[in-house]
């Protein structure tokens, strides 16, 4: 039998210096670790719905035909009455990840340049490396507009609300990015239902303007990998020739279909989530201002010992010191239902040292 190393020399020597992307703990392993069913856990790490879907989307995947290969035009129909852009703007894909891939596949390639506000989505800078282009890092400083010039510079990678961080961009300076620069720049709205105003519309006006977004958040659709990008047509156009014809399942495009076709639902969970973001924020002097589902804290010691002493207590919060430039002493926490908050806001006090 002939080594390993014999075919592993032939893996693209440039992916030995790409980071793994990291989800945090998985539930079900930490679960079986504590010993606990996993309903009993409290997982605040991942920025899902607590409240799940429309009841819409269960009654869609009972009807469906699954044996035939999907299609996508009746959930890019829906997305058009819901974005308010006609179908030649959008394009569909497996998650948001799927949606930056072949966005970053269209337009890097080896030695080009992909600017990156951090800390911010880890998976852009994967997205990009995998192209073989070079992640050049800015600090993101709040309020303040970022100069996007560089040699060689293709795409720019912009977060709005941010993750982990929480704060939305201003128009002005997104306008200001797309202005001074010739590359392509891609606004990630994975949160913009948090927020309440979409910068979607600039995409009418910048040619160089791609706005993603995703139905995992705010839609309660994490499970089913479906998202969407509005693009100027000519960007859309070349999306469909490279992305993979089928690579949404048709369960996920039923699911989202009946998502979009209940909108009260989604916008009645905004509303829970946003209320209890703000009575956790005012229950926690060290979380920052947040416009996402999610509060940003800054701890006093490190965030990964902290992670770890709430794991012991059946609670996931994400420990963000795997977020590039973001540093050891911060938290990422999803807001969850109010009893789940509740739980958190207490374990969070005793470890602390403000409650016996």
């Amino acid at each position: 039998m002939r080594d390993q190393a014999d075919f592993a020399k032939k893996v693209l020597a440039f992916l030995s210096h790409l980071d793994e992307d990291d989800a945090g703990p998985d539930p079900h392993q930490a679960a079986k670790q504590l010993g606990i069913p996993r309903q009993d856990l409290i997982v605040l790490s991942r920025n899902e719905n607590p409240y799940g879907p429309s009841p819409l989307v269960g009654a869609a995947l009972q009807d469906g035909q699954f044996h035939r290969y999907p299609d996508s035009r009746p959930f890019l129909e829906a997305l058009a009455g819901y974005t308010g852009f006609s179908p030649e703007w959008l394009v569909a894909g497996a998650g948001m990840d799927e949606i930056i891939s072949t966005i970053c596949r269209i337009f890097l390639g080896p030695g080009d340049r992909a600017l990156i506000p951090v800390p911010t989505y880890n998976f852009y800078a994967l997205a990009a490396g995998l192209c073989g282009a070079r992640p050049e890092y800015r600090t993101r400083i709040v309020g303040s507009a970022m100069d996007p010039r560089l040699p060689g510079l293709k795409m720019v990678f912009l977060c709005s609300p941010n993750n982990p961080t929480g704060e939305a961009l201003s128009e002005d300076s997104v306008r200001s990015v797309l202005e001074k620069t010739d590359a392509i720049v891609f606004l990630d709205e994975a949160y913009i239902e948090f927020a309440g105003k979409s910068l979607a519309g600039l995409v009418r006006e910048y040619q160089n303007l791609v706005v993603g977004r995703t139905l995992s958040k705010a839609f309660g659709l994490a499970g089913m990998r479906l998202g969407y990008a509005i693009a100027p047509p000519w960007i859309a156009e070349q999306y469909r020739r490279v992305a993979p014809m089928f690579s949404i399942s048709s369960p996920s495009l039923a699911a989202g279909t009946a998502a979009l076709d209940d909108l009260d639902w989604m916008k009645e969970c905004v509303r829970r989530i946003v209320s209890e973001r703000e009575r956790m924020r005012a229950k926690l002097p060290c979380a920052l201002p947040s416009q996402a589902n999610f509060l940003f804290l800054q701890t006093r010691g490190k965030s990964k010992a902290l992670a770890e002493q709430l794991l012991c207590r059946g609670i996931i919060v994400r420990d963000c010191s795997s977020f590039h430039a973001c540093g050891e002493r911060c938290l990422r926490v999803t807001v969850g239902r109010q009893e789940e908050n509740d739980r958190f806001l207490e374990a969070l006090e005793i470890l602390d040292g403000k409650k016996d």
